[in-house]
């Protein structure tokens, strides 16, 4: 067994260097997700229900690579740190995934275009899950206190949110007009381009400041198959992960569609999607510091079931707008509510990881975190399914092919469905259990007690139903 190592605790890693990496991760694939079916249906005609199908083999593969990529992650053991070598190679290969995807030939058509976007999109979630699985481990390592952590996670959020706003209310302007044309492809090419450099050098900035913590990647290498076992068996990973799933694949829903919905549904031009993105998003960065506040007053798991009703009764109201200034009103629902999951649902994620490692005595958190993505990286199935349904119920199979009524078909895909994924996971809040509080030994790895003859590793001895700390007891 690995002997841990006696070494100098490398400080404190700023909570904005951090956190700006959410910065460089966010804008790729936000423009990958938010444009791809405006690029690929919409513009160079392929198929809805080839999409579909490439998104579902998109989504089967993201779910089975998110667990081995996180797993390798936790096994790393270099000069560098365990997190650190996986995002400075993953940043530029995303990049230039997102650039080729970006750029398909102008004469492919049919059966060459199918395999152009498959096999890049296929790229890109590789290389983007690669990033996520490590970027997201840093954050319960950087940070062990719930205090420091809860300062790093409304950081990244509004990273994220800055990111957002350059990567989905602008991207429309600068591929419509300002590098293209609303008919054209060389805007869409040049804009990958632009994001690609910016997202490299915000990530290798943020890679290169991360002080991992050495005590970490000194213990005992965690293995696969009884990991995955173990974390299958935890009650908590699956009521959570699926909840959480429905609000991963609603706003999923909401990146793939609303340039189409501000097209067909409100009969405007696609660049109008900036005022509408724009406003939702502005309405999520100030809500951060109120929602913040909530959870301090009321507590994470709350405020995080608070935030899902929000959502759900927001995508009402915008069902029914229709025009700018409605769906713009409708919008300032959906930033509230959309801004009190970003300020909770990693929290709810995070109790979740603490209370694994204090009763495992590993820290496992690329695995269990790409575990968690299992979930929410589905919603490439839901996604292709809900586009195909289009196709069945409203007849809209291509930009060629838009069916009898085009406006009524998105109002169902962005409003509609959206609607009952975030209902569905408001009442399954309500049944949510996680522990109160982060256990104050998360934030320190400790050596796992050897095992017994025949065994492996086996974790710290469960408290007695009459030992329960506060930190165990669900709220």
């Amino acid at each position: 067994m690995s002997q841990p190592v006696t070494v100098s605790d490398p400080g404190r890693t700023p909570a904005w260097r951090y956190a700006i990496g959410m910065f460089g991760t966010s804008i790729p694939i936000n423009m990958i997700k938010g444009s791809m079916i405006l690029y690929y249906v919409d513009i160079l005609g392929l198929d809805v229900r080839a999409y579909g199908a490439v998104m579902v083999i998109y989504a089967i593969i993201d779910a089975l690579d998110n667990p081995l990529l996180g797993h390798l992650s936790d096994r790393t053991r270099t000069r560098f740190g365990r997190r650190r070598p996986w995002l400075l190679v993953g940043a530029p290969m995303l990049a230039a995934c997102m650039i080729a995807f970006f750029s398909a030939p102008a004469s492919l058509e049919g059966v060459g275009l199918v395999l152009w976007f498959a096999v890049f999109a296929i790229l890109c979630e590789a290389f983007d899950s690669m990033l996520n699985a490590n970027y997201g481990a840093l954050l319960p390592e950087l940070y062990p206190r719930e205090r420091d952590r809860a300062v790093a996670n409304s950081l990244r959020q509004g990273f994220q949110l800055v990111a957002l706003v350059i990567s989905l209310a602008v991207t429309p302007l600068l591929t419509t007009s300002v590098f293209g044309t609303e008919e054209s492809t060389q805007g869409f090419q040049t804009t990958a381009i632009v994001y690609g450099a910016v997202a490299v050098a915000v990530i290798v900035f943020m890679a290169l400041s991360a002080r991992e913590r050495p005590r970490y990647s000194t213990r005992e290498r965690p293995r696969l198959l009884p990991s995955i076992w173990s974390i299958v068996r935890n009650p908590m990973f699956w009521t959570v992960g699926l909840t959480g799933a429905c609000y991963g694949i609603a706003m999923a829903l909401v990146l793939s569609g609303i340039q189409l919905y501000v097209r067909y549904s409100l009969g405007l031009p696609v660049g109008n999607a900036l005022y509408l993105q724009g406003i939702v998003i502005l309405v999520s960065a100030a809500g951060l510091a109120v929602w913040t506040r909530v959870v301090a007053r009321r507590g994470a798991l709350w405020t995080w079931r608070l935030a899902f009703a929000v959502l759900a009764v927001s995508f009402a109201a915008l069902f029914f707008a229709t025009d700018l200034i409605t769906a713009i009103a409708a919008g300032i629902l959906v930033g509230a509510g959309w801004s009190g999951m970003l300020a909770t649902n990693d929290l709810i994620v995070a109790r979740v990881l603490d209370a694994d490692a204090t009763r495992n005595g590993e820290h496992r958190e690329g695995l269990f975190l790409s575990a968690f993505g299992f979930f929410t990286r589905l919603n490439g199935i839901v996604t292709g399914l809900a586009l195909t349904s289009l196709g069945v119920f409203f007849g809209y199979n291509s930009g060629a092919d838009p069916g009898g009524d085009p406006g009524l078909a998105f109002r169902v895909y962005l409003c509609v469905y959206p609607f009952v994924l975030t209902a569905i996971g408001a009442v399954a809040a309500r049944f949510v259990s996680v522990p109160i509080e982060t256990p104050p030994e998360a934030g320190e790895p400790a050596e796992p007690p050897p095992p017994g003859p025949g065994d492996g590793p086996v974790g710290p001895q469960a408290p007695r139903s009459g030992d329960e700390t506060a930190a165990e007891r669900p709220r």
